[in-house]
């Protein structure tokens, strides 16, 4: 029962750090008011929760490899902990901001958890496992959303603090030292000493360099962006744009839309690593273009899907029906989760013995469309509010046409081993 207990060890640990992440945001209000922020103030705090993710998660991926995900996970639990802590006490905004900045790492440990499942799972349900925790502990924003702001309410009068605000930093700050005890005790880093073995002797910074620049890897983590990275930038974009692109001036109707999109791309990211493991298994070839790339042929149709729908976007919002934008913004969500799962069924797949130094690229590199995509969403130039969507899906089309090279099934079967960089790190393109 060890990997069911790994499953649910990282899928809890991940689901809380997603909360914690996002534990902000139902607090700006009187936030704002204590400490005289902007709007544009609180709008780099918003930003800020993103800003450290790329870095650290290409970190903690390969240190995940080198000293194992319970290690790790319990380090990075317990400092968010911590510094949740300090921001509940902090009285000028220098140090609150400065210390939530720390607590917005919480998002790195999501690559962590990937290493750890793929350590303990065959490959033929690696896809499942991942989804489910991927797609659980995402639900972590919306689960901290509903259950912070009605757990510490306005009205809130504690033994500490009589703001609710922070109260909520500290109480959450403790929960995250709690678990990271729990972690490091029952967590087990491998199923086995030789799986632990291969995977340290991998984690070298000459093999993270090598693996970094492998045809997969960075075919993978630009898909990462075109997914991931655009499930940040609309979680963070579609409620204004609700209200703004079809003047619905009720806010909660407007979040309440958005949220459809929030719900189709966590929920539904297990289908995703399920269909990958489903026709790898049953060796289906859905795409005889890419004949016997079981898992690159899902992969390939989730991201055209995804391009598709958000040109999509672009039409549903000229059309002026606001619910016929909204079933569009539900469909893109889906696009995103199934590409996100089949994405993070391939890695573990693809790089048994490095999964966590891959994970960490592909999950750091794709945090950027979130910074990248609302820029253009709202850019000045634009004709209107709907026009962004398909800008954004124009900017997909070479990611899609490199993965249609790199899922050439003589590139495919050696995109681990052949990159773009050879191992004697020369700038000579590898041969195919």
């Amino acid at each position: 029962m060890t990997k069911y207990r790994t499953l649910l060890l990282a899928t809890i640990g991940f689901n809380f750090s997603f909360l914690i992440w996002f534990s902000f945001a139902p607090f700006t209000g009187p936030m704002a008011e204590e400490f005289g922020l902007s709007l544009a103030e609180i709008g780099i705090l918003a930003s800020a929760a993103i800003w450290l993710a790329p870095f650290g998660r290409i970190l903690t991926g390969w240190l995940s490899d080198k000293f194992g995900a319970p290690v790790v996970f319990a380090i990075v639990l317990a400092y968010v902990g911590v510094f949740s802590i300090w921001s509940a006490f902090a009285e000028s905004y220098a140090v609150f901001f400065g210390t939530r900045l720390i607590v917005a790492t919480a998002g790195i440990t999501f690559v962590i958890g990937i290493q750890h499942v793929s350590e303990w799972f065959e490959e033929e349900e690696l896809g499942t496992a991942e989804g489910i925790y991927a797609g659980i502990g995402n639900a972590g924003a919306a689960g901290g959303a509903l259950i912070l702001p009605r757990v510490f309410g306005a009205g809130w009068s504690g033994p500490l603090f009589d703001t609710n605000w922070r109260a909520a930093f500290f109480y959450t700050g403790v929960v995250a030292i709690g678990l990271a005890v729990v972690y490091f005790v029952f967590g087990e880093a491998a199923k086995s000493t030789e799986k632990r073995q291969a995977t340290k002797e991998s984690a070298t910074a000459k093999e993270w360099f090598f693996t970094a620049t492998r045809y997969g890897t960075v075919l993978l983590a630009f898909g990462y962006v075109m997914t991931f990275g655009l499930e940040l930038s609309m979680n963070g974009w579609l409620a204004t744009y609700y209200r703004e692109g079809f003047n619905t001036q009720n806010l909660v109707l407007a979040s309440t839309f958005a949220a459809t999109f929030s719900i189709a791309a966590g929920l539904l990211r297990p289908v995703g690593g399920y269909v990958s493991d489903l026709l790898a298994r049953k060796e289906k070839d859905i795409l005889p273009v890419f004949t016997g790339r079981y898992r690159e042929q899902w992969t390939f149709v989730s991201l055209c899907f995804v391009v598709l729908t958000m040109f999509g976007m672009t039409l549903a919002g000229l059309s002026g029906q606001v619910m016929l934008a909204v079933g569009v913004g539900f469909l893109v969500g889906m696009g995103c989760a199934f590409a996100e799962g089949a994405i993070f069924a391939q890695v573990p797949a693809m790089f048994p013995n490095s999964s966590g130094a891959v994970a960490g690229v592909v999950g750091g590199i794709g945090t950027v469309g979130g910074i990248v995509y609302p820029l253009v969403y709202a850019a000045p130039f634009l004709p209107n509010l709907h026009t962004g969507y398909s800008v954004v899906a124009v900017s997909m089309i070479p990611i899609v046409l490199l993965a249609a090279w790199v899922f050439q099934p003589h590139i495919a079967s050696r995109a681990s081993d052949d990159g773009f960089i050879t191992r004697d790190d020369s700038s000579v393109v590898a041969d195919d």
